[in-house]
């Protein structure tokens, strides 16, 4: 009789990370993914930054101050944490990992700070960097936002420039030009992450024992 599966400990979920420069689009790509793209959950992040009017407790993010951040820090808390601009973000592994185990995709939008965090505690995860298709274009959607001064847009440019110097640390890279097009092609890398050997050996473990019994 043929020997079951291997139990490869992989959780059944699959980690995709996305990251972007300010502007590029991620976050509403990645909203229209969980939204058309069932057994897809979007990580909410801490953060020390104010919230805006608009922004639900628990939704958005979750809104800490600095102390409690650093409380999370210093009890290994976190999968990944960063500091951008003047304020904190971070993301919990706990809360990551029990969605994992339940067989739901997790999204984590992070910057290239945070994936690097990630992979060595996750080096399974898939990673995605978005990128606008021209400078102009980034910097027009910056300035139609209509929320930040001069300053803060052309700080935002150079961060940008910056950001999207690490594009060649992830495994997929898409042009956000054609919105439709892009949130169809990230739908393509979700269901293809779903057929790796890892994710399959987990969730298939019965079926493969059954054909190979």
């Amino acid at each position: 009789m043929a020997n079951p599966a291997p139990h490869t400990g992989t959780l059944p979920g699959t980690l995709l990370i996305v990251a972007a420069p300010s502007g590029a689009g991620k976050t509403s790509l990645v909203r229209a993914l969980s939204e058309s793209l069932a057994g897809v959950a979007v990580s909410v992040s801490h953060t020390t930054r104010v919230r805006r009017q608009h922004e639900q407790e628990g939704v958005h993010y979750h809104f800490v101050d600095d102390a409690s951040f650093q409380e999370m820090v210093d009890a290994g808390e976190f999968l990944e944490h960063a500091q951008v601009f003047d304020r904190r973000y971070g993301t919990a592994r706990a809360t990551v990992q029990i969605k994992l185990a339940q067989g739901v995709d997790v999204i984590l939008e992070i910057d290239w700070q945070g994936a690097r965090q990630v992979r060595q505690h996750l080096p399974q995860c898939l990673s995605v960097f978005i990128l606008p298709p021209s400078r102009r274009a980034l910097e027009q959607r910056l300035r139609t936002r209509a929320q930040d001064s001069e300053e803060t847009i052309t700080s935002r440019m150079r961060a940008a420039v910056q950001e999207m110097r690490h594009y060649d640390e992830f495994d997929y890279l898409v042009v956000n030009d054609d919105f439709d097009q892009a949130l169809a092609t990230l739908k393509v890398i979700v269901l293809a992450g779903r057929q790796q050997l890892v994710s399959q050996a987990a969730t298939r473990r019965e079926l493969l024992t059954s054909l190979l019994a």
